[in-house]
């Protein structure tokens, strides 16, 4: 009995030490893991996903609209639809590169994590990574300032598509205020640039804008367009977030390479003293 009752203690044992090996294991892989990084891949990844995804549907959209109701010439608006018809094929070729460039910058990220955590050890940051780190916060600033860009340029179809709501809303009120008919409310989309000054009809006034304004094209599309927006505005901010990341670890490599030439130093001048004591009691024991 009592041999039996020792080998099940010692297999409790051994099972209470690979659970806690396996606990420890995975701790140290959850602290390996950039946290930072990893919260502003997925916001990036929302942004320009939000961002392509409904800017390609509301560009679509909008040239539907236009065609129905602000030009019946597809002359006077063929440049604006191979601009709009370039600017979906430019929302293709980000989306694959902000999914590759994001992918890039968590691996970026684990690799400075754990070089800033094992640069007491083995691991040895070199010369090219840190020029790689360098690399990737001037990258990441440029694009910041094109993505500022962009969410600029994507919040004017939103004061476009607001003015036209507001004009709809305006007619919708008519029944209770009569000081002005409805023909009078009107919507000239010529005044924005997007079509010539000689395309017709041009506007929409009265019954035409209220018919406008009753289309789910119209509604979505400005909807759309109000959250491609917002998805701008996220990626700026996963940009920023980034630049902060790639910053404050290139600052950490910067310092890990100066604390591996002390430690590469010390080490040296400790094995010179050591010789250096080594030989002298050499020569002692010859002289005794």
């Amino acid at each position: 009995m009592k041999p039996a009752m020792e080998t099940a203690a010692e297999e409790t044992t051994e099972q209470s030490q690979e659970r806690k090996g396996c606990f420890e294991c995975c701790i140290k892989c959850l602290g390996g893991v950039p946290y930072a990084s990893l919260v502003a891949t997925i916001l990036c990844f929302s942004g320009v996903a939000l961002f392509c995804g409904c800017g390609h549907v509301a560009l679509t959209g909008t040239v539907s609209i236009l065609e129905q109701h602000f030009s019946s010439n597809a002359s006077d608006h063929a440049l604006l639809t191979e601009v709009i018809q370039l600017m979906q094929y430019v929302i293709y070729g980000i989306a694959s590169f902000f999914f590759l460039y994001g992918i890039i910058l968590l691996a970026e990220g684990f690799y400075t994590t754990s070089a800033v955590k094992e640069m007491h050890s083995e691991f040895k940051t070199t010369a090219c990574g840190r020029c790689i780190s360098g690399m990737f916060v001037f990258l990441t600033y440029i694009l910041g300032v094109a993505w500022l860009g962009v969410f600029g340029f994507s919040a004017v179809p939103v004061f476009m598509f607001y003015n036209i709501w507001s004009s709809c809303e305006v007619l919708k009120g008519l029944p209770v205020n009569y000081t002005t008919t409805a023909e009078q409310i009107c919507v000239d989309i010529r005044q924005y640039g997007i079509i010539p000054w000689n395309a017709l009809p041009g506007k929409a006034c009265g019954t035409a804008l209220g018919n406008i304004c009753s289309t789910n094209e119209f509604y979505m599309s400005y909807h759309l367009f109000i959250v491609a927006c917002a998805g701008a505005g996220a990626t700026v901010i996963a940009l920023i977030h980034f630049l902060m990341i790639l910053a404050s670890n290139w600052a950490y490599l910067k310092d890990a390479s100066k604390m591996q030439a002390y430690q590469d130093i010390k080490a040296k001048e400790e094995q010179e003293l050591q010789d250096i004591q080594s030989r002298s009691k050499e020569q002692l024991n010859s002289y005794t």
